[in-house]
């Protein structure tokens, strides 16, 4: 599957997908809601979304750290799993980080993703934790 990768502003109404999509995925089956109030905070935060033409089929966020930067919120619609889009998703931010001088990747993932993470190079730091609810690990790649 051929797709784009684009940045994009976390300005309403273009942003309602992405919003829409995190809250889905990532925060409704834990009983939890992304606010609008939430999103606007994530102004200063670098946000991808892949597109195939004109559907829209997931997104991540990367935060700019002093000496890394953090990707989090990591969704792909769940029509559209299965088919690589998580990895494209995956290696477009790690190739956005390399090119804005970051050395290091890091990100909390969910204990269900770690395999992913670690099939695409990244390793495990530390114990597990909680977060929002569920079972999380750090984890972390050198660019």
């Amino acid at each position: 599957m051929l797709i784009s990768i684009i940045e994009i502003a976390p300005v309403f109404p273009a942003y309602q997908r992405i919003w829409q999509l995190r809250n889905d995925i990532l925060r409704k089956p834990l009983g939890l809601i992304l606010s609008k109030e939430e999103v606007l905070n994530e102004a200063d935060q670098i946000h991808l979304a892949a597109f195939d033409g004109e559907a829209f089929l997931g997104c991540v966020l990367l935060t700019p750290l002093k000496q890394e930067i953090k990707l989090r919120q990591m969704a792909v619609s769940e029509s559209f799993r299965g088919r690589g889009i998580g990895r494209q998703l995956l290696l477009a931010a790690e190739n956005l980080a390399r090119k804005r001088g970051y050395k290091r990747i890091s990100c909390h993932a969910r204990e269900t993703a770690m395999e992913f993470y670690q099939a695409n190079g990244w390793a495990v730091e530390g114990k597990g934790f909680i977060e929002v609810t569920i079972p999380h690990v750090a984890m972390s790649k050198t660019l």
